[in-house]
């Protein structure tokens, strides 16, 4: 019988196989976007063993983040959820830059900016321009098309969405969006991430709202609408929905978390979209934006908040 031999590059590929392709093993991410969904998708990543770098957009964007995830970490240690130690640790894997530019050496990208399309689109023509074309480009939309995203790339099948709840470290799913031309290769390396950083992967197909956002936006709304109404006051409200529906959240408590700025725009982009009166925004929702109380961020929307992010009562 005669006798099997390798070369060095013959078991680098194997190896490359069993760990599911050289391009498709991800252990680092480039994250465009520290604002509130940014800052928890890096600490998400960096406590499961990932390193990142958050890019923004200035060097005063940068300290706003540094601060706010710092704050952010020191609430959940005044609530046993995390170590000192651990918040170190998470840190350590977390670096910095203004220069989207560094992004072209890390294994995943992601792009967590406002929910703007012309400025994703401005990012991802960027992107496509300085990343080689074997990399996965990921957009975090709520309510965006992924096609038109992928449009500004020579990469469609690269491209894809991922849809986090907040608070990302918390929230245990993510919406995987597939565009028109997104791989079945994609969707499953993307599907392995998830799997790795201990969440669950719900793969859901292009359209405004995809799941989560379209199916709690109207319940959102009309908890506003109920609050403006003046049939029950905010804290009323929550307490019959987490009581009556094992929410862990009311509706109102969970706006104020997500940031009444964004769920204004997801509003106001279905409404758009879709025509459905059910999504048209309720007053008091854009009288709270307009006066830039934007909830828990802003230590004041439906409730007010104090330093360690608790509702005043």
């Amino acid at each position: 019988m005669q006798e099997e031999t390798f070369n060095i590059e013959d078991l680098l590929k194997r190896s490359q196989m069993q760990m599911g392709g050289g391009n498709e093993t991800i252990n680092n991410a480039a994250i465009i976007g520290a604002g509130v969904m940014g800052q928890g998708i890096a600490q998400t990543f960096a406590s499961n063993g990932i390193e990142v770098i958050l890019i923004e957009k200035d060097s005063n964007a940068t300290e706003y983040a540094k601060t706010s995830l710092s704050e952010t970490m020191d609430r959940e240690i005044s609530r046993w959820a995390i170590t000192k130690s651990e918040k170190k640790a998470i840190l350590s894997r977390i670096k910095w830059s203004e220069n989207i530019e560094d992004a072209k050496s890390y294994d995943l990208i992601i792009e967590a900016v406002d929910e703007d399309l012309a400025l994703k689109l401005k990012i991802f023509e960027q992107l496509d321009s300085i990343v080689p074309a074997d990399i996965i480009l990921v957009s975090i939309t709520s309510t965006l098309s992924l096609s038109k995203i992928a449009e500004a790339t020579k990469r469609p099948g690269k491209i894809i969405g991922m849809h986090f709840l907040n608070p990302v470290p918390k929230v245990p799913v993510v919406e995987l969006v597939k565009g028109l031309d997104t791989s079945n290769e994609t969707v499953e390396t993307i599907r392995s991430f998830v799997q790795r950083i201990g969440k669950t992967a719900v793969e859901v197909y292009e359209y405004p709202g995809f799941v989560t956002t379209r199916a709690i936006v109207p319940l959102l709304n009309e908890a506003m609408y109920i609050l403006m109404e003046g049939i029950a006051e905010a804290k009323d409200i929550d307490t019959a929905m987490k009581l009556g529906y094992n929410f862990q959240n009311g509706p109102l408590e969970m706006a104020d978390m997500m940031g009444l700025d964004e769920v204004l725009t997801w509003m106001d982009t279905l409404w758009k979209t879709l025509g459905e009166p059910r999504y048209r925004a309720c007053p008091i929702l854009r009288k709270l934006v307009r006066e830039k109380k934007l909830g828990r961020k802003t230590k004041e929307g439906f409730y007010r908040y104090d330093a360690n992010g608790d509702i005043i009562y």
